[in-house]
């Protein structure tokens, strides 16, 4: 097993302290969540478990919050100063994207003329 050293403020020294042990499995937990926040998965199977109507599907759009992160990690991405894994992140956005636009585009067919 490895042994790190590292420099931490004072207070999170503390609440290391009291964790103990369980260090390596709180470090092996964080680093496996998932590159997007919940928060956003949440968002969309919510809105899709409302049974919304095709109009609403067709409007549905990120929130403001959602929206921000992406443009800055878009900008990020055409500067070339995107992390690895921020470039994971904006896949993960893609691969979202492309299951709207899928669902949208199913919903068309059904719309009122």
């Amino acid at each position: 097993m490895a042994k790190i050293t590292l420099e931490v403020p004072d207070e999170l020294s503390e609440q290391l302290l009291q964790i103990g042990d369980q260090l390596p499995e709180l470090l092996a937990l964080s680093l496996q969540q998932p590159l997007l926040p919940a928060k956003i998965y949440h968002y969309i199977l919510d809105f899709l478990a409302s049974k919304p109507t095709t109009e609403q599907i067709v409007a549905f759009r990120p929130t403001a919050q959602m929206q921000e992160r992406l443009n800055s990690v878009l900008t990020r991405s055409k500067t070339g100063e995107l992390t690895s894994t921020e470039k994971q992140e904006l896949d993960e956005y893609e691969r979202i994207e492309h299951l709207i636009i899928m669902l949208k585009a199913g919903s068309f067919p059904y719309l009122e003329r």
